[in-house]
């Protein structure tokens, strides 16, 4: 298991530690009657439903450690203390498509709680890394997919 500190918002981190939670509790107790009931059925050998909720079972288990890994390394930012003159985790980056003139702005987050429909970018991705350190007013030179794009850093906030 990887041990990458990955920083998150108050409603990432929490977001997180339901989901664990909930795996522990109502999607073990829901493993363990479906492999109960399958278990009641007969013979295990030629049984699919028993193999079936069992591989379910080492599929949630499996999610259960990396969730746990996450949450053992997990770091909550104070988005109060967020320095806007760099664009940094957290930072809401207002960005402009110096060849379209679109401008977008996004937040940039973890891996983890990267969402594009809530204009949550991962800085993992090409434009989250590419805009990493960059100042208000920079040019951002980033390689996507579909080929080189400059962006202008227009604003950064908390």
């Amino acid at each position: 298991m990887s041990s990458k500190t990955s920083y998150y918002t108050k409603e990432g981190l929490e977001k997180l530690t339901k989901e664990h939670t909930y795996l522990k509790t109502k999607g073990r107790a829901d493993i363990a009657r479906q492999i109960a009931e399958a278990r009641d059925k007969g013979d295990l050998s030629e049984n699919a439903e028993y193999d079936a909720a069992k591989d379910a079972q080492g599929h949630l288990e499996a999610k259960i450690a990396q969730l746990g890994n996450l949450l053992s390394n997990a770091r909550l930012l104070d988005e109060n203390n967020i320095d806007t003159s760099i664009c940094s985790i957290l930072s809401k980056v207002t960005i402009k498509n110096r060849k379209n003139g679109t401008s977008f702005t996004y937040m940039l987050v973890s891996e983890e709680e990267a969402d594009l429909k809530a204009m949550k970018l991962s800085t993992q991705s090409p434009i989250g890394k590419g805009l990493l350190g960059k100042k208000k007013g920079d040019t951002a030179k980033i390689k996507t997919p579909a080929g080189e794009i400059e962006f202008e850093i227009l604003n950064i906030s908390a």
